[in-house]
């Protein structure tokens, strides 16, 4: 079994930690994680790795953001791996920080990379992990705010949420999206805790 895992965000250094690439950051912990390295191909930066039988071709696309869907059609076609498994990632200010979010279709939720996806594949059958970035901006900043760095409490937060997202794209592989859905589901460990002491 073979799966386009697909982490959205911006190219050069400027952009390595703002909040639009959350998807890059996921990858790069999980290629830190299995040893191995990007290397630069066509539309893109690759790398390859294997669990349980399965094998995850990762994805970080060098396109504009607005234009992922070329990078992700190429593969697709290159691999000839089905729509079905095909997994992005990707950033969701809908929702709060910490929080995440599995579908397996859906619609863009406004994000540009995932809009152009659904454009050019033609489809929105394939699965999507949302991880939420808040939306604390005033109005017309969200641009700003999307592409502006996390902030060293996020920053320290990034880790333990990329191995959550990764062992949700495992078990995405082994035990189906449905099943997946109902463990990588979550919403902040704050939060929570400060509903438990409320209750």
């Amino acid at each position: 079994m073979e799966y386009l895992v697909v982490g959205l965000g911006n190219i050069g250094a400027e952009y390595a930690c703002t909040r639009h690439n959350m998807g890059f950051m996921v990858l790069d912990a999980w290629a830190q994680a299995s040893n191995i390295s990007f290397h630069t191909e066509r539309y893109g930066a690759m790398a390859e790795v294997s669990f349980k039988g399965r094998h995850f071709v990762l994805l970080k696309p060098s396109t504009y953001m607005n234009l992922s869907g070329n990078a992700v059609r190429y593969w697709l076609q290159k691999f000839n791996i089905p729509l079905e498994q095909l997994i992005v990632i990707c950033d969701d200010l809908n929702l709060p920080f910490g929080t995440l979010r599995l579908r397996a279709s859906g619609s863009s939720g406004g994000h540009n990379g995932l809009e152009n996806i659904t454009e050019t594949l033609g489809s929105d059958q394939w699965a999507r992990i949302r991880m939420g970035i808040g939306n604390s901006f005033s109005r017309g900043g969200q641009i700003d705010y999307v592409l502006g760095d996390l902030t060293p409490e996020e920053q320290e937060q990034i880790p333990e949420l990329a191995k959550k997202v990764i062992q949700g794209v495992k078990d995405i592989s082994t035990i189906g999206v449905a099943r997946a859905m109902n463990t990588l589901n979550t919403k902040p460990q704050k939060k929570a805790e400060n509903a438990a002491e409320t209750e």
